[in-house]
């Protein structure tokens, strides 16, 4: 790891960042229950790539062109039907999750792990990447709690928080991780900043982020997001025991 990014690996409380992050967010969408689901989201986020697909395919059957015209639309037509994989492969994990293949499963004491060590981890092995980017990662944990469900479904969601912010994340700039009590809550918060303007709302990041979302809950938690200007901000709040309300 570099010395860059300070991760506490160790202690049980680990404080690395220093001030107020104020990485606390006011939700700026509506409530889970008013807003779409992100289901919805994904299949009508299909239409844009699936109407410049025929579009291209329709261009080329239009008459006689050159060669290079062609190649032009054919490499249109690859774009489009990459953008097109990444939404489907983000369908099948959505699906997956509400049908229960893949959900979070109640453990026994013996399989649970701490709620910190797994953010700290997934937030080490991702370091490489936000160096490259010359990203800072810095991680405050207060506490430790063992969330009586499956450590695999939560490192899952915690891996793609960190791996969007990482992606969207402004390069040299720093991203700010905490995981604290907030009550009978855990309140796990990610902000960054990143080049307002620049963020495509089906990116993978992007995918990945309402991935994220629809994993955390599942688990009865509650996201919420919110942007200022070039900040964004993401709040998961998850009862210690049993669902939030």
């Amino acid at each position: 790891m570099s010395s860059g990014n300070p991760i506490g690996t160790g202690a049980t409380t680990a404080t690395v960042s220093t001030g107020n992050s104020g990485l606390a967010a006011k939700p700026v969408a509506a409530t889970t229950a008013k807003r779409r689901s992100p289901l919805a989201h994904l299949l009508h986020a299909l239409n844009q790539p699936l109407t410049g697909l025929q579009c291209s395919l329709e261009l080329a059957l239009a008459g006689p062109r050159r060669a290079d015209d062609y190649i032009r639309i054919l490499r249109a037509g690859v774009e489009l039907t990459g953008r097109m994989r990444e939404l489907v492969e983000a369908i099948r994990e959505l699906t997956d999750m509400q049908e229960g293949r893949f959900a979070p499963k109640k453990t026994d004491g013996a399989g649970r792990t701490a709620l910190t060590a797994l953010l700290r981890e997934t937030a080490a092995d991702l370091l490489p990447v936000a160096d490259a980017k010359n990203i800072s990662l810095s991680l405050e944990c207060e506490g430790e709690w063992e969330p009586n469900l499956d450590p695999h479904f939560v490192a899952v969601i915690l891996f793609r928080l960190i791996d969007s912010a990482v992606a969207l994340a402004r390069g040299g700039t720093e991203i700010r991780l905490s995981a604290r009590q907030n009550g009978a809550e855990i309140l796990v918060t990610a902000g960054w900043e990143e080049n307002a303007g620049e963020s495509n709302a089906f990116s993978r990041p992007e995918l990945g982020l309402l991935i994220a979302q629809a994993g955390w809950e599942q688990m009865g938690g509650v996201w919420d997001a919110a942007r200022t200007g070039e900040r964004r901000n993401c709040t998961a709040r998850l009862a210690i025991q049993g669902r939030l309300q």
